[in-house]
């Protein structure tokens, strides 16, 4: 939990990190990373590169923890579905940070997996492409003896805006404690490519899918909200503070609340209790 103090009365849940603290916080993750690695005795990591800001982050991070020799990119395309520019994006990360990459197509797996049941739900499907991805993720980590290093922040951790055992699924989260109004800063810090920065962010679950649109808030709004519900503000009182409506702060509360589910391990009963060994 955020301390109250963290944020002067005045501040107006102002977001913007110095360049002292983006130096502070790429030092963190990238001992983290590389601490990490070290301790899973594994030979490096093994990330999904999408083209976006979160995963060019995280490229440019691993690559600095590492080593860019010590780092493998997936780029996962679907066909009809990923935006060209995407790829194009996501292999010029892979070039200037100089990881090592492979492209695979998701497009005949999604489709080899639908032909085998009776059933079709958009919402399935849409969750089974990061799915496929992660299994794709997890192969190469296995045959390289690596881990597998998510990219998800904590807009969308806190939200539940990721599928649970698809990106959701990986051994760290080096930008998890990172809203993503400050990861656009600390990949701007990083070097990335402008255009990567600037395009509107998409999980790229169907063709002209946005990241926002589909919330149904600007990550900008999104993270002031996510920052005082952490501070432990009520609605209305965000909704006062923020000059948002009562329709947007609500929804990210439900979206919070209904996720919760997301950010938890499995649940597993207590029994230990009613264990009774050599009693009769």
């Amino acid at each position: 939990m955020v301390e109250s103090d963290s944020i002067s009365e005045n501040a107006g849940f102002n977001l913007t990190l110095s360049e002292k603290s983006l130096e502070e916080v790429k030092s963190r993750i990238v001992e983290f990373i590389r601490k990490s690695v070290e301790n899973s005795k594994t030979g490096g990591v093994v990330l999904g590169v999408s083209g976006g800001v979160d995963s060019a982050t995280v490229a440019f991070l691993c690559s600095y923890a590492v080593g860019s020799d010590r780092v493998f990119a997936l780029i996962m395309p679907e066909k009809g579905v990923t935006e060209e520019r995407d790829v194009e994006h996501a292999i010029r990360v892979c070039e200037i940070t100089g990881i090592d990459y492979k492209i695979v197509d998701i497009s005949k797996a999604v489709e080899e997996f639908k032909s085998m049941f009776d059933c079709y739900d958009d919402l399935a499907i849409a969750n089974l492409k990061p799915r496929i991805r992660m299994i794709i993720n997890y192969y190469h980590a296995n045959c390289l003896n690596r881990i597998v290093v998510g990219t998800g922040n904590k807009s969308e951790l806190m939200v539940g805006y990721f599928t649970k055992y698809g990106d959701g699924g990986c051994d760290i989260l080096p930008i998890g404690d990172l809203y993503k109004t400050e990861v656009f800063q600390l990949a701007r810090y990083l070097g990335v490519p402008e255009e990567i920065i600037s395009k509107k962010p998409s999980a790229g679950l169907w063709k002209g899918q946005t990241d926002e649109g589909e919330m149904g808030v600007s990550y900008r709004d999104l993270d002031k909200i996510l920052l005082a519900i952490e501070l432990g503000m009520e609605s209305e009182e965000i909704v006062g503070r923020l000059n948002l409506s009562e329709k947007t702060v609500r929804n990210v509360f439900e979206m919070v609340e209904r996720s919760e589910h997301k950010r938890m391990m499995p649940s597993i009963p207590s029994l230990r209790d009613l264990v009774s060994y050599g009693k009769v």
